[in-house]
């Protein structure tokens, strides 16, 4: 079963989520596999965790078991990378349940997925493909965007791709598209600061544009992420630390959002935790000296005094 965002619905009141109501979690990384044990034995001095949503959705099993222990300790965020919110196939209903369900045991702060399309004709592929920035692409995703709202009653955030192809017939930047689908759905914005890079480089645009064009009011959350110079394009791998041209445009973010939940996202050739957190708390002392505030760098000390 499906779920079509075009078929009509029942009026339903409901109170807006406000930028107020989402929390600010500090500084924090991605959870993998191959930390799962030393978390769980040592409780490292990590402000919260963000998890691959579609990693969990079995209920059951030793990936829910590590997760729910995670969740006893620190604040979780269910990060989804299958929702196609940009494709024209209807929206996947199993997939919404298993999302529902995966919500409903662990209670993140909040859940998140990308402004693509990675589905065709039932047909999946295995990338996050950007959408043409025009007026029918925003009323597709905007009614995609208020079925899922609706249907899981939670704080939702919508991130940017880095992206290696652009539509000739494109009529609105990424960044207006964004401003303009939070306007219409009240969804917040997860700004991936690495994917702005990257795509201000692949097509040629000033990547401050992207950071003055989104909404202030509506940034939630920041990934920050390395990526690999191919030579004719920049490839976001998450594969290595964050370049200093990233922490110059995350210096510049802060500078006009203010704090914001920040996550170290390391998806391949993923080192120590340690190397890690050492990159959040880099993150915490731009953070700290651009806005003031204790940061996430004083709440590790803390808790490696403890």
């Amino acid at each position: 079963m499906s779920l079509d965002p075009r078929a009509p619905r029942a009026p339903r009141a409901a109170e807006p989520v406000r930028p107020s109501s989402i929390p600010y979690l500090g500084h924090g990384v991605g959870l993998r596999p191959v930390h799962y044990a030393q978390v769980l034995e040592e409780h490292p001095p990590v402000d919260w965790f963000e998890v691959i949503s579609e990693n969990f959705m079995v209920a059951g099993g030793n990936p829910r078991r590590v997760l729910r222990k995670v969740r006893e300790r620190y604040p979780v965020v269910l990060h989804g990378v299958g929702l196609s919110l940009g494709s024209v196939d209807p929206l996947d209903e199993g997939y919404l349940s298993a999302l529902e369900e995966l919500a409903a045991d662990v209670e993140p702060a909040w859940l998140s997925d990308h402004l693509c399309w990675s589905s065709f004709g039932g047909h999946r592929a295995h990338d996050l493909w950007p959408l043409p920035y025009t007026e029918e692409a925003l009323d597709l995703v905007a009614a995609r965007m208020t079925v899922v709202q609706e249907r899981l009653g939670r704080r939702f955030l919508v991130e940017n791709v880095s992206s290696y192809l652009r539509y000739t017939h494109s009529t609105l930047s990424e960044w207006e598209f964004l401003t303009e689908l939070s306007k219409r759905t009240d969804c917040f914005l997860l700004l991936d600061v690495n994917n702005v890079h990257v795509s201000a480089h692949n097509h040629g645009f000033d990547p401050l544009d992207f950071i003055r064009g989104v909404p202030a009011d509506r940034v939630a959350q920041i990934h920050l992420a390395g990526h690999s110079d191919e030579g004719t394009h920049f490839l976001d791998s998450h594969d290595r630390p964050v370049c200093q041209d990233v922490w110059s445009l995350y210096e510049a973010a802060i500078a006009r959002f203010g704090r914001v939940s920040t996550l170290i996202e390391w998806d391949d050739c993923i080192p120590p935790l340690e190397r890690l957190i050492d990159e959040s708390i880099h993150a915490a002392t731009i953070e700290r000296a651009m806005v003031g505030g204790a940061g996430a760098e004083a709440a590790h000390e803390v808790a490696r005094a403890s």
